[in-house]
């Protein structure tokens, strides 16, 4: 097992490296953001783009997305994209990318490409590429050095694939999301023999999902939850909340068979619930009458014990349906004593305490929540260590790249490829930005590109000093400070101070007193050595600066902790009778100056 680099590259004759370059932007170290580049001389080819989701720590930040500077830099070269299916961790970054760059193509299942043409839509871009429909076994040129053939594979989205990547240099297999389900609840089964057939023609190298790496046996089929959750839906005597993911296309398809099959009608939450049906139901994913569903309007007038509600936010996020309704906030659901809640997801690495708190929450509110693994109500969308051995077998790579996970996975996936005969020195566990360079007989970590993440707000990208400025706000507050200042270099009235956030054992008499303490002297010390250098000059910009250093010094010997200050100055409008018009800033003449707000 190798993580850094493995030797030289072969060249031709003309000393060009004959080198494929594999370059993982997400995905790594990590669960989303998945986003891989495929190079080749001057082309590159992209697989997936995906969204990660915000730590307790990025305040406001509603999605990561990877650094795709490379890319930028770079967009001459792109000849298109392969979209292996519909999650967002998979396709939720396209949209943003595509107004820094165009896609000249992407391909994809029918599902991900519907659900990806809204949000083109919504975000202006749709002219920025050319969406195409793929369907198992289709093969696609995207460029002079790489063609991909879609290989159907089961996970817990409908219309999910594997792909197999042609290029000069061989075969590369890359897994996208899968388990190995036999008993799929569309029909749609994993082409295993597809991948048998190039397992026997030689493949090069395998990118495969470790998600679940680190979990003995297979992991269970999607049919599994139907008797778990039909038994609960029997016992259910009033209304009936269940949540799950969105996008499990399978999960939702369950759940209205069960609704038809205890007599109850459904109302759908959720404008991501709402979306994912309507383009599953137009593809033919989803089966059932149009007369199961119920407007929201309609949940007054219906008998508690004919009513299932579907719903979004299974993971705790904030403006999710379930949240609100836990919360009390939701303007049109409210829990009542007695009514059933279903969680059919397992809370995400870093949603955990979300989930419970939401669960807290309705418990409170008088409903009985059914949630955790002990009822058998949720199973996996990824493969488990038995999944993996047989994706191995069948493929019998040369090369392994372990990917799509943290790194202990990848770790223990790299050690089930060794076991199964793979060579250490043939497989490379790497971090996101790695330049992963493959030849015919050698593959190596050959440098890195930027690896970092940019993150979104409501408003737009938030820049790293935007970000720091949040935390030092959310971990120690804020003093905002405003001092009007004349033309004598004195305070023309007493400065005004507003704490939020801070603690302190100061009254605010104190502290108002330590302020004008602090500016005055810096006033008089400004004075001073105006007076000394015979300037009639003022510079604001200067006295302003050194009165804000000043009250950060002063502050942070007050305080424990370190808040942000947040300081004005306010200069005269027009000069004093003795003072010289020189002495009067150009801005001062026409206007009232106030400084711009500085943090620290």
């Amino acid at each position: 097992m190798s993580n850094s680099k493995n030797g030289k590259p072969n060249t031709n004759g003309k000393g060009a490296a004959k080198t494929l370059k594999i370059i993982p932007l997400g995905g790594l170290h990590e669960i989303g953001k998945n986003t891989c580049i495929f190079e080749y001389g001057d082309e590159m080819v992209l697989l997936d783009a995906g969204i990660g989701f915000p730590t307790d720590g990025m305040h406001g930040i509603n999605i990561v997305l990877p650094d795709m500077t490379y890319v930028r830099e770079n967009r001459h070269k792109i000849k298109g994209m392969i979209v292996t299916h519909g999650h967002e961790d998979h396709i939720g970054g396209i949209s943003y990318h595509l107004k820094q760059f165009d896609i000249p193509h992407i391909y994809g299942p029918r599902l991900a490409m519907s659900l990806l043409s809204d949000k083109l839509e919504e975000a202006g871009v749709s002219d920025r590429t050319q969406l195409h429909n793929v369907l198992p076994r289709d093969t696609v040129q995207l460029s002079p050095s790489f063609s991909v053939q879609y290989i159907r594979n089961t996970h817990s989205l409908a219309d999910s694939f594997s792909v197999a990547i042609q290029t000069p240099l061989g075969v590369i297999i890359h897994t996208g999301d899968f388990k190995i389900d036999y008993t799929p609840v569309d029909g749609e089964h994993f082409d295993l023999q597809k991948l048998a057939e190039y397992g026997e023609k030689g493949v090069l190298c395998l990118l495969s999902d470790s998600t679940n790496a680190e979990v003995p046996g297979h992991t269970p089929s999607e049919q599994s939850v139907y008797p778990n959750l039909d038994r609960i839906f029997g016992q259910v005597e009033k209304r009936l909340f269940v949540t799950t993911f969105a996008s499990s296309v399978h999960r939702v398809n369950i759940i209205l068979q069960l609704a038809q099959k205890h007599n109850r009608k459904v109302i759908v939450v959720g404008r991501s619930m709402l979306n994912v049906i309507a383009h599953a139901r137009n593809l033919g994913y989803i089966k059932c009458p149009d007369n199961i569903f119920e407007p929201l309007k309609a949940l007054r007038n219906l008998p508690d014990d004919k009513v299932l509600i579907l719903t979004t936010g299974s993971q705790g996020e904030e403006l999710a349906a379930m949240t609100r309704i836990s919360n009390d906030s939701h303007r049109q659901v409210q829990i009542k004593p007695g009514d059933t809640v279903v969680f059919s997801a397992n809370p995400i690495p870093g949603n955990t305490l979300a989930v419970v708190d939401t669960i807290d929450r309705l418990m409170m509110r008088g409903a009985k929540v059914f949630y955790g693994k002990q009822h058998g109500i949720h199973v996996s969308g990824h493969g488990a260590q038995e999944d993996h051995k047989l994706m191995l077998a069948l493929t019998k790579p040369k090369f392994f790249v372990p990917v799509h996970g943290q790194y202990r996975m990848l770790v223990e996936h790299a050690k089930m490829a060794h076991r199964m005969g793979i060579p250490e020195e043939n497989t490379v566990i790497i971090n996101n930005g790695d330049i992963v360079e493959l030849s015919a007989d050698r593959i190596g970590i050959g440098g890195q590109v930027p690896s970092g993440i940019e993150l979104v707000d409501r408003a737009g990208v938030v820049t790293d000093r935007v970000m720091r400025d949040r935390q030092q706000l959310a971990g120690d507050g804020v003093v905002a400070v405003a001092a009007a200042v004349d033309w004598d270099l004195k305070l023309a009235a007493q400065p005004t101070i507003h704490l939020r956030g801070v603690v302190t054992s100061s009254d605010q008499a104190l502290i108002e007193q330590l302020a004008i303490r602090n500016i005055e002297s810096r006033l008089k010390e400004h004075a001073k050595q105006r007076a000394e250098n015979g300037s009639r000059e003022i510079d604001w910009d200067a006295l302003k600066a050194e009165l804000e250093t000043g009250l950060q010094r002063a502050v942070q010997r007050e305080f424990n902790g370190r808040p942000m200050v947040v300081f004005m100055l306010q200069t005269p409008t027009e000069p004093a009778a003795n003072q010289s018009l020189s002495t009067t800033p150009p801005s001062s003449r026409r206007r009232r100056r106030s400084a711009a707000v500085v943090a620290t």
